[in-house]
């Protein structure tokens, strides 16, 4: 009879008992855009936008309508996704500039803020990487030349200007998707 009440109180319990909590979902990667956004700043120019797209400044005229080169603060400007562009890894971004700028990189060459230039801590050198900031879809191309972040958590360390061309010099911070261009 013991055993019959033990067995009874055991089953009861175990109907009580909150059921274990699942794995979390790991976050979905977010698809990417059809075309790539900038949102004019003050002081851009069509030639330094096409830079952040990495195309001409031609092509870039031509994917906006534009009959001249003439842009204002405000507007915002697109370009086709690259088909050939495919997703890396999504986290976190930072940026350095004024402290590193004039020092060597990694990679052995003279640091430049205001250059389209990155540190990560795997991709070879040389690689050009396409960094949406995920919040805003503002994008630009940067090329991999130094080594970092060193803060737990980080992906990526943009630039100066290539922090400003996404946003990111005033938040610091921001959630991007990194992907690779041949």
């Amino acid at each position: 009879m013991r055993v019959r009440l033990s067995l009874l109180l055991i089953l009861v319990l175990a109907a009580c008992a909150p059921a274990p909590k699942a794995r979390p979902e790991p976050a979905a990667v977010s698809e990417p855009p059809k075309v790539l956004l900038h949102l004019v700043r003050p002081g851009d120019t069509l030639y330094r936008v096409a830079l952040y797209f990495g195309v001409s400044v031609e092509a870039l005229m031509q994917a906006n309508g534009l009959t001249d080169t003439r842009i204002v603060p405000g507007q915002r400007l697109v370009y086709p996704w690259p088909k050939e562009a495919r997703f890396y890894e999504r986290g976190e971004a930072s940026w350095y500039g004024p402290g590193f700028h004039g020092r060597r990189t990694a990679n052995g060459e003279i640091f430049d803020q205001e250059a389209l230039t990155a540190a990560h801590p795997r991709l070879p050198f040389g690689t050009q990487v396409l960094v949406r900031r995920e919040d805003t879809g503002e994008t630009v191309v940067v090329r991999i030349n130094d080594r970092g972040p060193f803060k737990k958590g980080r992906i990526i360390d943009l630039s100066y200007a290539a922090a400003r061309a996404i946003g990111l010099d005033h938040s610091g911070t921001a959630l991007v998707s990194l992907y690779i261009l041949p």
